[in-house]
């Protein structure tokens, strides 16, 4: 009960930010930057957006450098993007074909951002901890993603 109170008061912050504002780098700026600094034990938060048809891009993002792009269907990012769900994976080192940009990073969400009805961009959650994301976390993020779908 107290993820799902965390998530309903994130939501809450993030429609104050980007409820009235169409800019979509501007939105995607501000709820990386509220992701990184009210999620505990993360160190890793930003979108990559979908570039021509076959690969991602690095957009707007909290924390270390990260990988610039990412082909469709390739590392938890990719195969998000290729498959349209939500990747939740406790130890990234076990996932096939992880694409490493944090050594650090040990455990990752990542989740479909669509605009009419088709891939725009994915959300990108990084943990130092392994198993660090669950079905509540996995909720309470698709239920912010669907808030900034929104705006798009």
């Amino acid at each position: 009960m107290q993820k799902k109170k965390f998530y309903d008061t994130l939501s809450l912050q993030a429609q104050a930010l980007i409820g009235d504002e169409h800019n979509y780098i501007a939105n995607m700026a501000n709820l990386s930057a509220l992701l990184f600094t009210s999620m505990e034990d993360i160190n890793w938060a930003g979108f990559y957006l979908l570039d021509g048809t076959d690969e991602l891009v690095l957009g707007p993002f909290q924390g270390n450098p990260a990988c610039i792009r990412i082909p469709l269907g390739k590392g938890v990012c990719g195969t998000a993007a290729a498959e349209l769900t939500t990747q939740l994976v406790e130890d990234v080192h076990s996932f096939d074909g992880h694409i490493a940009c944090d050594a650090a990073s040990n455990s990752e969400i990542v989740i479909p951002v669509m605009r009419n009805g088709e891939l725009f961009a994915v959300l990108d959650i990084d943990s130092p901890s392994l198993a660090r994301f669950d079905d509540e976390d996995k909720m309470g993020l698709e239920a912010l993603v669907k808030c900034f779908e929104g705006t798009l």
